[in-house]
């Protein structure tokens, strides 16, 4: 089944989740701000998604600017900051089986539903 990772309070994630309901399938919400993520969860996801843990912080968040821009992170400690701040991570993100992706822009989600 089909899962969006979502942020309630995102425009981008609303129209994530807009583009599944539209699409008629199936699909679940982690509203992953409720429901945090473990370090192995997240781990997962980025290796889903074939990116680099550091790709998928929202570094515009005043967290990241205030604890961690500048700084040499390792890829545990960027997940670290992630799982411990997940307003860090970027959003929305969808899974469908072994194919993932970032919904910025939307449209994205289209090439994996």
């Amino acid at each position: 089944m089909t899962k969006i990772y979502h942020n309630p309070r995102c425009s981008k994630s609303r129209q994530g989740v807009k583009i599944l309901e539209n699409s008629g399938k199936p699909f679940e919400i982690v509203k992953y701000l409720d429901d945090t993520l473990s370090a192995k969860a997240l781990t997962e996801l980025i290796a889903l998604l074939g990116i680099e843990p550091i790709a998928l912080v929202r570094k515009n968040e005043a967290i990241w600017k205030s604890d961690f821009k500048g700084k040499t992170l390792t890829d545990a400690e960027v997940i670290d900051a992630m799982v411990n701040n997940p307003k860090l991570i970027e959003r929305p993100i969808v899974v469908n089986g072994n194919k993932a992706v970032i919904g910025r822009p939307p449209q994205l989600i289209l090439d994996i539903i």
